[in-house]
């Protein structure tokens, strides 16, 4: 089923100001860079109970994150604003039709946070426990699940898939496997993903070590080093399925014929003839 998503640029720029909301829900979220917090003077919707993300991008491979709750977001930022130095942009999340209790952002909060490190995808130095539930009543914490839901579908529109734990179907997995290496994944509209339990190379090629810096951090974010060989710990996407199978071998690939599934077909002949 389609959606329809208005979006408005306070400023008229795609990097700035803005909100966005899902026809016929209540859920509004406001994309605001730190730069801008002046914005918050003009709009008393902000200085209400609110469900929040920081993100930022620090020396990581990972972007970095910080999910929280609060009675008046304009009050609370400022601390944010003085202490945590590695956000750029928050993104703020409203009930357009009634104001949220102070017990539905907590549980908000809770259900994310929870979320997030499952997906494993932004770095939550700052979110180290997953808070408890508060005790909310059956219909209300239906409500937030439903207001949960379009929180996770406005944030992805935007770019940030803090939340997102796709998981394959198994006709779509396919594999690379090589003397050193043992590895699985799946393709989709945001790249392909190498799965967690794959095996990697431990070397790299010559020929690739303009990338080997590169490789090397990731191999230490997403594997894990056991009886000399590398197992990836979670799933990681990567922007194309060459970018995925160069990480996974150590040597430069043609990804759309390195992925093969069980039958044998590469990547190329599933997808790309389809259009043949």
């Amino acid at each position: 089923m389609g959606k329809t998503v208005t979006t408005y640029l306070i400023d008229g720029t795609p990097n700035g100001t803005q909100y966005a909301f899902i026809s016929n829900k209540t859920c509004q979220m406001f994309v605001i860079p730190r730069s801008d917090l002046a914005y918050l003077n003009e709009q008393e919707k902000l200085h209400k109970p609110a469900f929040y993300i920081l993100t930022g991008e620090g020396e990581a491979i990972r972007p970095q994150a910080y999910i929280g709750e609060t009675e008046n977001f304009k009050e609370r930022v400022k601390d944010h604003d003085n202490k945590k130095s590695f956000w750029q942009k928050a993104l703020v999340f409203i009930s357009t039709d009634a104001d949220m209790t102070k017990a539905d952002v907590q549980y908000l909060e809770h259900k994310a946070i929870a979320e997030a490190k499952k997906a494993n995808r932004f770095i939550l130095n700052e979110n180290k426990q997953t808070p408890k539930a508060p005790n909310l009543p059956e219909y209300r914490k239906d409500s937030m699940d439903e207001f949960f839901e379009d929180i996770k579908f406005l944030a992805s529109f935007i770019g940030y898939n803090i939340f997102e734990t796709v998981q394959p179907k198994a006709e779509h997995v396919f594999y690379a496997k090589g003397r050193d290496y043992d590895a699985k994944g799946f393709y989709d509209s945001s790249g392909f993903t190498v799965l967690k339990g794959s095996i990697l190379a431990n070397r790299t090629v010559p020929s690739l070590l303009h990338w080997k810096e590169t490789r090397e951090n990731l191999l230490a974010e997403y594997a894990t080093l056991k009886e000399g060989r590398w197992t990836m710990k979670s799933d990681k996407t990567f922007s194309s399925p060459s970018m995925a199978a160069n990480f996974c071998n150590g040597r430069n690939n043609n990804g759309w014929t390195e992925w093969k599934d069980r039958e044998g077909y590469t990547l190329h002949e599933v997808y790309r003839r389809q259009l043949e």
